[in-house]
Protein backbone atom coordinates (compact mmCIF):
# COMPACT_ATOMS: atom_id res chain seq x y z
CA UNK A 1 0.00 0.00 0.00
CA UNK A 2 2.37 2.15 0.98
CA UNK A 3 4.39 1.77 -2.64
CA UNK A 4 0.87 2.73 -4.46
CA UNK A 5 1.20 5.54 -2.38
CA UNK A 6 4.87 6.43 -2.97
CA UNK A 7 4.04 5.60 -6.95
CA UNK A 8 1.00 7.86 -7.39
CA UNK A 9 2.66 10.99 -5.36
CA UNK A 10 5.58 10.34 -7.82
CA UNK A 11 3.69 10.19 -10.66
CA UNK A 12 1.67 13.40 -9.75
CA UNK A 13 5.01 14.94 -8.75
CA UNK A 14 6.53 14.52 -12.19
CA UNK A 15 3.07 16.17 -13.97
CA UNK A 16 3.90 19.40 -11.88
CA UNK A 17 7.26 19.44 -13.30
CA UNK A 18 6.52 22.46 -15.32
CA UNK A 19 5.39 24.88 -12.10
CA UNK A 20 8.32 23.92 -10.58
CA UNK A 21 10.60 26.54 -12.78
CA UNK A 22 7.99 28.80 -12.54
CA UNK A 23 9.86 30.30 -9.05
CA UNK A 24 12.27 32.29 -11.86
CA UNK A 25 9.66 34.19 -13.44
CA UNK A 26 8.01 34.57 -10.16
CA UNK A 27 10.94 36.50 -8.70
CA UNK A 28 12.16 38.53 -12.42
CA UNK A 29 8.90 39.71 -11.80
CA UNK A 30 9.23 41.06 -8.42
CA UNK A 31 13.36 42.12 -9.67
CA UNK A 32 11.75 44.40 -12.34
CA UNK A 33 8.51 45.66 -10.11
CA UNK A 34 11.51 46.87 -7.57
CA UNK A 35 13.80 48.05 -10.44
CA UNK A 36 10.57 50.09 -11.91
CA UNK A 37 9.74 51.99 -8.43
CA UNK A 38 13.10 52.80 -7.92
CA UNK A 39 13.61 54.29 -11.34
CA UNK A 40 10.68 56.35 -10.92
CA UNK A 41 11.90 57.49 -7.73
CA UNK A 42 15.03 58.40 -8.19
CA UNK A 43 13.92 60.41 -11.49
CA UNK A 44 11.47 61.83 -8.96
CA UNK A 45 14.80 63.00 -7.06
CA UNK A 46 16.78 63.68 -10.08
CA UNK A 47 13.91 65.68 -12.56
CA UNK A 48 11.10 65.78 -10.56
CA UNK A 49 8.64 67.52 -13.52
CA UNK A 50 10.01 64.97 -15.94
CA UNK A 51 8.26 62.16 -13.26
CA UNK A 52 5.14 64.27 -13.23
CA UNK A 53 4.46 64.05 -16.59
CA UNK A 54 5.81 60.41 -17.02
CA UNK A 55 3.61 59.37 -14.28
CA UNK A 56 0.52 61.49 -15.60
CA UNK A 57 1.08 59.70 -19.03
CA UNK A 58 1.31 56.36 -17.98
CA UNK A 59 -2.17 57.01 -15.47
CA UNK A 60 -3.60 58.02 -18.19
CA UNK A 61 -2.21 54.80 -20.50
CA UNK A 62 -3.56 52.21 -18.19
CA UNK A 63 -6.60 53.95 -17.61
CA UNK A 64 -7.48 53.52 -21.25
CA UNK A 65 -9.51 50.43 -22.50
CA UNK A 66 -7.05 49.81 -25.20
CA UNK A 67 -4.19 48.46 -22.50
CA UNK A 68 -6.91 46.13 -21.12
CA UNK A 69 -8.24 44.53 -24.15
CA UNK A 70 -4.90 44.44 -25.16
CA UNK A 71 -3.86 42.25 -22.15
CA UNK A 72 -7.14 40.43 -21.91
CA UNK A 73 -6.48 39.32 -25.73
CA UNK A 74 -2.82 38.41 -25.69
CA UNK A 75 -3.49 36.60 -22.57
CA UNK A 76 -6.47 34.58 -24.19
CA UNK A 77 -4.34 33.64 -26.75
CA UNK A 78 -1.26 32.99 -25.23
CA UNK A 79 -3.34 30.54 -22.89
CA UNK A 80 -4.52 28.52 -26.01
CA UNK A 81 -1.69 28.86 -27.92
CA UNK A 82 -0.31 25.55 -26.24
CA UNK A 83 -3.48 23.43 -27.11
CA UNK A 84 -3.42 24.73 -30.96
CA UNK A 85 -1.54 21.09 -32.88
CA UNK A 86 0.48 22.77 -35.37
CA UNK A 87 1.55 19.41 -36.33
CA UNK A 88 5.63 20.23 -36.84
CA UNK A 89 6.39 16.79 -35.62
CA UNK A 90 7.95 17.62 -32.33
CA UNK A 91 8.94 20.96 -32.72
CA UNK A 92 5.51 22.52 -31.47
CA UNK A 93 7.95 23.94 -28.41
CA UNK A 94 9.73 26.34 -31.01
CA UNK A 95 6.52 26.92 -32.88
CA UNK A 96 4.62 28.63 -29.33
CA UNK A 97 8.20 30.28 -28.92
CA UNK A 98 7.98 32.18 -32.06
CA UNK A 99 4.01 32.32 -32.11
CA UNK A 100 4.12 33.83 -28.38
CA UNK A 101 6.88 36.40 -28.90
CA UNK A 102 5.60 37.54 -31.99
CA UNK A 103 2.13 38.02 -30.51
CA UNK A 104 3.43 40.47 -27.19
CA UNK A 105 5.73 42.39 -29.85
CA UNK A 106 2.65 42.72 -31.86
CA UNK A 107 0.23 43.91 -29.28
CA UNK A 108 3.39 46.06 -27.19
CA UNK A 109 4.53 47.94 -30.30
CA UNK A 110 0.59 48.59 -31.09
CA UNK A 111 0.32 50.02 -27.34
CA UNK A 112 3.20 52.23 -27.15
CA UNK A 113 2.31 53.70 -30.76
CA UNK A 114 -1.24 54.11 -29.90
CA UNK A 115 -0.24 55.77 -26.57
CA UNK A 116 2.38 58.15 -27.63
CA UNK A 117 -0.19 59.21 -30.68
CA UNK A 118 -2.94 59.90 -28.18
CA UNK A 119 -0.67 61.64 -25.32
CA UNK A 120 1.09 63.75 -27.46
CA UNK A 121 -0.66 64.04 -30.46
CA UNK A 122 -4.01 64.74 -29.05
CA UNK A 123 -2.91 66.87 -26.56
CA UNK A 124 -1.08 69.48 -28.72
CA UNK A 125 -4.07 69.39 -31.43
CA UNK A 126 -6.41 70.20 -27.96
CA UNK A 127 -4.06 72.72 -26.75
CA UNK A 128 -3.53 70.68 -23.37
CA UNK A 129 0.33 70.98 -23.49
CA UNK A 130 -0.26 75.05 -24.25
CA UNK A 131 -1.56 74.99 -20.67
CA UNK A 132 1.03 72.73 -19.27
CA UNK A 133 3.59 74.39 -21.04
CA UNK A 134 2.69 77.48 -19.70
CA UNK A 135 3.92 76.39 -16.20
CA UNK A 136 7.72 76.34 -15.45
CA UNK A 137 7.64 73.53 -17.90
CA UNK A 138 10.49 73.60 -20.82
CA UNK A 139 9.55 71.43 -24.27
CA UNK A 140 12.19 69.64 -23.31
CA UNK A 141 11.14 68.18 -20.00
CA UNK A 142 7.26 67.83 -21.72
CA UNK A 143 9.41 65.20 -24.47
CA UNK A 144 11.42 63.49 -22.14
CA UNK A 145 8.46 62.64 -19.92
CA UNK A 146 5.78 61.48 -22.48
CA UNK A 147 8.10 59.35 -23.72
CA UNK A 148 9.14 57.82 -20.20
CA UNK A 149 5.38 57.91 -19.89
CA UNK A 150 4.81 55.61 -23.04
CA UNK A 151 7.41 53.02 -22.02
CA UNK A 152 5.86 52.52 -18.87
CA UNK A 153 2.71 51.00 -19.70
CA UNK A 154 4.40 49.26 -22.26
CA UNK A 155 7.07 47.41 -19.94
CA UNK A 156 4.15 46.51 -17.95
CA UNK A 157 2.42 44.65 -20.77
CA UNK A 158 6.20 42.97 -21.44
CA UNK A 159 6.28 41.75 -17.57
CA UNK A 160 2.95 40.49 -17.54
CA UNK A 161 1.99 38.81 -21.22
CA UNK A 162 6.12 37.98 -20.91
CA UNK A 163 5.30 35.90 -17.29
CA UNK A 164 2.54 34.13 -18.86
CA UNK A 165 4.00 33.08 -22.09
CA UNK A 166 7.27 31.73 -20.11
CA UNK A 167 4.87 29.87 -18.05
CA UNK A 168 2.42 28.11 -21.62
CA UNK A 169 6.54 27.72 -22.86
CA UNK A 170 7.49 25.17 -19.53
CA UNK A 171 3.85 23.76 -19.54
CA UNK A 172 3.98 23.15 -23.53
CA UNK A 173 6.99 21.03 -22.78
CA UNK A 174 4.92 19.01 -20.68
CA UNK A 175 2.17 18.66 -22.69
CA UNK A 176 4.15 17.78 -26.05
CA UNK A 177 5.60 14.95 -23.89
CA UNK A 178 2.61 13.46 -22.88
CA UNK A 179 1.18 14.01 -26.50
CA UNK A 180 3.98 12.00 -28.40
CA UNK A 181 4.31 9.59 -24.95
CA UNK A 182 7.62 10.27 -24.07
CA UNK A 183 7.39 10.72 -20.60
CA UNK A 184 6.90 13.37 -18.27
CA UNK A 185 10.06 15.87 -18.76
CA UNK A 186 12.13 17.08 -15.65
CA UNK A 187 11.66 20.50 -14.12
CA UNK A 188 14.96 20.98 -16.06
CA UNK A 189 13.62 20.88 -18.99
CA UNK A 190 10.76 22.72 -18.70
CA UNK A 191 13.16 25.52 -17.19
CA UNK A 192 15.98 25.16 -19.98
CA UNK A 193 13.14 25.82 -22.52
CA UNK A 194 11.70 28.75 -20.38
CA UNK A 195 14.66 30.44 -19.89
CA UNK A 196 16.01 30.35 -23.62
CA UNK A 197 13.45 32.76 -24.94
CA UNK A 198 14.09 35.24 -21.82
CA UNK A 199 16.75 37.02 -24.06
CA UNK A 200 13.98 37.04 -27.00
CA UNK A 201 11.49 39.45 -24.40
CA UNK A 202 14.30 41.98 -24.16
CA UNK A 203 15.36 41.94 -27.89
CA UNK A 204 11.69 42.64 -28.72
CA UNK A 205 10.91 44.82 -25.59
CA UNK A 206 14.26 46.98 -26.89
CA UNK A 207 12.37 46.84 -30.28
CA UNK A 208 9.30 48.22 -29.19
CA UNK A 209 11.17 50.71 -26.76
CA UNK A 210 13.08 52.43 -30.49
CA UNK A 211 9.23 52.13 -32.29
CA UNK A 212 7.86 54.37 -29.48
CA UNK A 213 10.22 56.84 -29.79
CA UNK A 214 9.81 57.40 -33.17
CA UNK A 215 6.06 57.60 -32.67
CA UNK A 216 6.79 60.15 -30.16
CA UNK A 217 8.76 62.15 -32.43
CA UNK A 218 5.87 61.76 -35.54
CA UNK A 219 3.68 63.17 -32.63
CA UNK A 220 5.07 66.17 -32.70
CA UNK A 221 3.98 67.17 -36.11
CA UNK A 222 1.47 64.74 -37.13
CA UNK A 223 -2.25 63.05 -36.15
CA UNK A 224 -2.35 60.14 -34.61
CA UNK A 225 -3.89 58.35 -38.12
CA UNK A 226 -0.66 59.36 -40.06
CA UNK A 227 1.29 58.35 -37.39
CA UNK A 228 0.80 55.21 -36.88
CA UNK A 229 0.42 54.58 -40.59
CA UNK A 230 4.34 55.50 -40.38
CA UNK A 231 4.83 53.47 -37.69
CA UNK A 232 3.40 50.46 -39.33
CA UNK A 233 5.40 51.37 -42.59
CA UNK A 234 8.94 52.06 -40.42
CA UNK A 235 8.33 48.58 -38.70
CA UNK A 236 7.82 46.43 -42.02
CA UNK A 237 10.91 48.61 -43.64
CA UNK A 238 12.68 47.48 -40.78
CA UNK A 239 12.58 43.62 -41.07
CA UNK A 240 12.37 43.95 -44.74
CA UNK A 241 14.96 46.09 -45.73
CA UNK A 242 18.31 44.11 -44.50
CA UNK A 243 16.71 41.55 -46.85
CA UNK A 244 16.35 43.97 -49.73
CA UNK A 245 19.50 45.29 -49.79
CA UNK A 246 21.26 41.49 -49.96
CA UNK A 247 18.91 40.24 -52.33
CA UNK A 248 18.87 42.63 -55.17
CA UNK A 249 22.47 43.31 -54.77
CA UNK A 250 22.92 43.59 -58.62
CA UNK A 251 20.22 46.37 -59.30
CA UNK A 252 21.97 49.68 -57.74
CA UNK A 253 18.53 51.46 -57.43
CA UNK A 254 16.96 48.62 -55.11
CA UNK A 255 20.08 48.10 -53.23
CA UNK A 256 20.61 51.75 -52.61
CA UNK A 257 17.41 52.02 -51.29
CA UNK A 258 17.83 48.95 -48.85
CA UNK A 259 20.96 50.36 -47.83
CA UNK A 260 19.40 54.03 -47.36
CA UNK A 261 16.47 52.36 -45.46
CA UNK A 262 19.01 50.17 -43.28
CA UNK A 263 20.56 53.14 -42.51
CA UNK A 264 17.76 55.57 -42.07
CA UNK A 265 15.57 53.24 -40.24
CA UNK A 266 15.98 50.97 -37.19
CA UNK A 267 17.29 47.50 -38.04
CA UNK A 268 14.59 45.56 -36.32
CA UNK A 269 15.98 42.29 -37.56
CA UNK A 270 18.79 42.21 -35.59
CA UNK A 271 15.88 41.93 -32.80
CA UNK A 272 14.53 38.69 -34.07
CA UNK A 273 16.17 35.07 -33.00
CA UNK A 274 14.53 32.52 -34.85
CA UNK A 275 17.73 30.90 -35.45
CA UNK A 276 18.42 30.63 -31.66
CA UNK A 277 14.78 29.61 -31.33
CA UNK A 278 15.05 26.83 -34.09
CA UNK A 279 18.55 25.33 -32.52
CA UNK A 280 17.84 26.03 -28.69
CA UNK A 281 20.68 27.92 -28.05
CA UNK A 282 20.84 30.78 -25.89
CA UNK A 283 21.68 34.32 -27.17
CA UNK A 284 25.04 35.45 -26.35
CA UNK A 285 24.98 38.02 -23.48
CA UNK A 286 27.59 40.35 -25.95
CA UNK A 287 24.85 40.22 -28.47
CA UNK A 288 22.56 41.78 -25.88
CA UNK A 289 24.70 44.48 -24.95
CA UNK A 290 25.40 45.36 -28.43
CA UNK A 291 21.80 45.64 -28.93
CA UNK A 292 20.95 47.72 -25.92
CA UNK A 293 23.48 50.28 -26.75
CA UNK A 294 22.09 50.37 -30.51
CA UNK A 295 18.59 50.96 -28.95
CA UNK A 296 19.98 53.28 -26.38
CA UNK A 297 21.49 55.16 -29.15
CA UNK A 298 18.71 55.52 -32.03
CA UNK A 299 16.07 56.30 -29.06
CA UNK A 300 18.25 58.87 -28.50
CA UNK A 301 18.26 60.54 -31.64
CA UNK A 302 14.77 59.99 -31.73
CA UNK A 303 14.63 61.86 -28.90
CA UNK A 304 16.69 64.70 -30.28
CA UNK A 305 14.78 64.84 -34.00
CA UNK A 306 11.71 65.10 -31.47
CA UNK A 307 12.80 68.35 -30.01
CA UNK A 308 14.27 69.63 -32.67
CA UNK A 309 10.32 69.04 -34.04
CA UNK A 310 9.10 70.22 -31.15
CA UNK A 311 11.05 73.65 -29.91
CA UNK A 312 9.64 75.64 -33.23
CA UNK A 313 6.31 74.01 -33.10
CA UNK A 314 3.58 76.11 -32.57
CA UNK A 315 1.25 75.54 -29.86
CA UNK A 316 -1.30 78.41 -29.85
Amino acid sequence: MHFETAAVWAANSASLNWVKPLWIVAAGVAGLTIAFFALYYLLVAVAPKVAAIAHTTAKEAWAQPLFWVTLALGSVLLLVFPFIPYYTLGEDVKMIKDSGLALITVLSIMLAVWTASVSVADEIEGRTALTLLSKPVGRRQFILGKFLGVLAPTASMFVMLGALFLATVSFKVKHEARESAAGDPSAADCQAEMVQIVPGLVLKFMEATMLASISVALSTRLAMIPNLVLCVTIYALGHLAPMFANAFRESRLVSFFGQFVATVLPNLDDFDIPAAVSTGRMVPLIYLAWAAVYCVLYSTVAMVLALLMFEDRDLA
